[in-house]
């Protein structure tokens, strides 16, 4: 076993408090390790994934084209127009452009445009929503921001190992699910949060989605993904919320990650990534599969 290497929650508490290091430097170094390159080589490669991921951003809160089955397309723009007239908002200036961030990673991903795929396309939206708006409302710099991308991943990689990220074999828990928990997590660290906070913050964040269906019209990634993603913002935000303010989850992460393997085993295969049951099967989902060609399913009553 290399000397930063985990698989767990305990491994990397271990090694957060051997090292006297934050989750997002270790697994900036496990990354550097593994590969075989520099810890400097490895940061360049998250900036570059930083910088993708802005990209999506910027053209999605411009963009009002629509997605070629027409789905999706514009809300992102709505949103982020929103921050004009926060009046009018329940939410503040920090949630609303976060939604909207979220909204706009997706948005590019159903018109082809480029977007990483953190942790999965599926939940693509979600990290950058929660991490990019908060970065900007505290005005973090480059290596805090970086920092908490480095812990999301480091909480992928764990969802990874002990469950799964695959919304085929797990259902929308293993795609926005851990998109949120990575989320509140990387927010966590960037807030000053101890390693223990991170995964507190990630713990409840995940217990929220235990179950989810993934249950896309068509199949297609976009509805109720985008703002499955969108909505998921605000769980990530409240969770990392929660752990700053000294609340604990009182079932560990490992446990949940555990709790989210056997619910995705006993998980029916028409609500994982099939299009065979749930929202996809509603009167207006059969309406998108006859466009597609595809053969319409009736919902089980």
């Amino acid at each position: 076993m290399n000397q930063f290497e985990f698989h767990t929650t305990e491994e990397m508490l271990a090694l957060c408090h051997k090292h006297k290091l934050s989750i997002g430097e270790i697994a900036k170094r496990y990354e550097a390790e593994r590969s075989g390159k520099s810890a400097s080589a490895v940061r360049n490669k998250m900036k570059q994934t930083r910088d993708v991921m802005y990209d999506a951003v910027k053209k999605g809160i411009r963009s009002t084209q629509k997605s070629k089955m027409g789905m999706v397309g514009g809300d992102a723009h709505k949103m982020h127009l929103a921050l004009k007239k926060m009046p009018d908002m329940m939410g503040n200036k920090v949630t609303v452009r976060a939604m909207s961030y979220a909204m706009a990673v997706g948005e590019q991903n159903a018109s082809m445009g480029r977007i990483v795929a953190f942790p999965t396309a599926g939940g693509a939206g979600v990290i950058p929503g929660v991490l990019f708006s908060c970065a900007e409302h505290f005005k973090a710099g480059k290596r805090k921001l970086l920092n908490g991308m480095f812990c999301s991943s480091a909480v992928g990689l764990i969802i990874a190992e002990g469950a799964t990220l695959s919304a085929a074999k797990g259902g929308c828990q293993a795609e926005v699910g851990a998109g949120v928990a990575m989320a509140a997590a990387g927010l966590t660290e960037m807030r000053g949060g101890t390693p223990e906070q991170c995964f507190h913050a990630s713990a409840m964040a995940l217990k929220s989605y235990l179950g989810l269906a993934c249950d896309p019209l068509g199949g297609l990634v976009e509805v109720p993904c985008i703002k499955r993603n969108s909505l998921g913002c605000m769980v990530g935000i409240g969770a990392s919320d929660m752990a700053i303010a000294g609340v604990k989850s009182f079932i560990p992460f490992d446990e949940v990650v555990l709790a989210m393997r056997n619910i995705a085993k006993i998980m029916s295969p028409k609500i994982r990534e099939t299009a065979l049951g749930g929202l996809a099967v509603t009167k207006t989902g059969n309406m998108i599969k006859q466009k597609l060609g595809m053969k319409i399913t009736p919902m089980d009553l």
